[in-house]
């Protein structure tokens, strides 16, 4: 026969691991520490997101005068990746973007890209509007994901993206003004847009005169050579 005190010590033991619920230690995990507010967020402040623009709303406002757009996913082979990554100086995982292009009588009036990058803690989802030219015509926010740092959505600070090209620098206290509270999330724009105009010029304005596109012809045309050779 066991022991009444064992038997009380394994009761509360019991008691004890019920009482505590199994999310406790993802809930522990999950917790992110704000250095500028200088306390933990509150699961409302992380699990925030505002939609401010659908789909299609946005491209109302980016591409207004087309009478027809195009939507398409576009993928780039691993050597478009590691070129565009040098282009723009930093690493990402997407290996598809999901493009519009708007056209009026068989003439394109432009492109846009969804953009996903993270913020300080969490992805903001934006869509950048580029010129035929090249050039950035709007950037438009759908969602905001972060607890603070909402005005980079506000038409004044998204106006500095206007007119930037592939090969113009786009740096924070620079080229852009930086929104006190949201240096993550401007940073992160700022990259976005880069890439968006990189990848259209890639993808759709100059795809054999750009340094990326010139590879992948390079490629191409070495197999298409190859291939002739051997009859394959």
């Amino acid at each position: 026969m066991s022991h009444p005190l064992f038997t009380i010590i394994a009761v509360i033991l019991l008691l004890s691991t019920q009482a505590i619920p199994q999310s406790y230690g993802a809930e522990i995990r999950d917790r992110i520490f704000d250095e500028e507010l200088g306390r933990w967020l509150t699961t409302q402040e992380i699990g925030k997101e505002v939609v401010y623009l659908t789909e299609d709303e946005a491209l109302k406002l980016l591409l207004p005068q087309s009478k027809t757009i195009q939507a398409e996913s576009r993928k780039i082979t691993p050597e478009q990746k590691s070129c565009i990554e040098r282009r723009i100086g930093w690493k990402f995982p997407e290996t598809s973007f999901e493009f519009f292009i708007g056209e009026t009588d068989g003439t394109i009036d432009g492109y846009t890209s969804i953009q996903n990058t993270i913020g300080k803690y969490r992805p903001m989802t934006y869509m950048v509007g580029i010129t035929p030219s090249g050039k950035v015509s709007q950037v438009e926010m759908l969602i905001y994901r972060e607890s603070r740092g909402a005005d980079i959505r506000k038409p004044r600070f998204m106006y500095q993206y206007k007119g930037k090209q592939s090969d113009d620098p786009i740096r924070i206290n620079r080229d852009i003004i930086n929104i006190t509270g949201a240096t993550m999330s401007v940073r992160s724009a700022s990259a976005g847009v880069k890439r968006a105009l990189v990848l259209t010029e890639e993808l759709y304005l100059n795809p054999q005169g750009t340094p990326c596109g010139a590879i992948e012809h390079k490629k191409k045309t070495s197999r298409g050579f190859f291939n002739r050779l051997f009859g394959n």
